[in-house]
């Protein structure tokens, strides 16, 4: 399949496009790796389905995070917040910042926060190639199961790693591409050395992969002090 220059896009060497995207991609492709579908508001029930917390078991990598009392925590691609809502209760004198590009969901998070009375999450509209945070303000960013839908991953993790403290952590989470076994769509499962190459080209120093999950990868990365 014939690959072109994406011209359209600001780094435009950064990112190529393909003619015919597959099933489940856009059609553009970075650093190898064509870029997922996004799951609209309209699928915000698969994110609250009851059997999520069995086969991705948060109960096992939440823990893993290490996080301080006092932590400030980007959800980044938050959904309707079913990490945020199970961070926020470990982080009493910290921040939950649960990130999304689509309204709709916010305005879900939202919603069910304001029935909970949880104070601690606050809600940020971010745009597709900036999650909108404030510069070295967070001590860890979380993408679970997101950041193979990023459409513009460069200038997003440039973003994101300027909002890192310095010494701050990005942990993904993402179904293990490795495993053929795992009946998730190819496109929406990473690879270690995909992921790894590329936190690489945002400067972010690869700390190491915590193998708490059956299916999924949770990738640790630090930005410098």
């Amino acid at each position: 399949m014939p690959i072109v220059q994406h011209t359209t896009d600001p780094l435009a060497t950064v990112y190529k496009s393909q003619a015919q995207p597959s099933s489940d991609g856009i059609g553009k492709i970075y650093m190898g790796r064509e870029i997922s579908q996004v799951m609209g508001h309209q699928g915000a029930g698969w994110l609250e389905r009851p059997s999520r917390s069995i086969s991705e078991q948060p109960q096992q990598f939440i823990p893993a995070l290490n996080l301080e009392p006092t932590d400030t925590v980007a959800d980044i691609g938050a959904g309707t917040g079913f990490i945020s809502f199970r961070l926020a209760p470990l982080l009493p004198e910290g921040k939950v910042l649960a990130v999304d590009v689509q309204p709709e969901m916010l305005e879900i998070l939202e919603s069910v926060q304001q029935q909970r009375q949880i104070a601690n999450i606050q809600g940020i509209l971010g745009t597709e190639k900036n999650p909108n945070l404030a510069h070295e303000s967070v001590d860890l960013a979380l993408m679970v199961d997101a950041y193979h839908e990023f459409a513009y991953p460069r200038e997003m993790m440039e973003a994101v790693t300027q909002a890192l403290k310095p010494g701050g952590r990005v942990v993904l989470v993402e179904y293990k591409a490795e495993n053929p076994l795992i009946f998730i769509k190819p496109h929406h499962k990473m690879s270690v050395r995909q992921v790894r190459k590329e936190m690489q080209a945002v400067g972010l120093k690869w700390k190491g992969n915590q193998k708490v999950l059956p299916q999924q990868h949770v990738l640790t990365f630090q930005k410098s002090l």
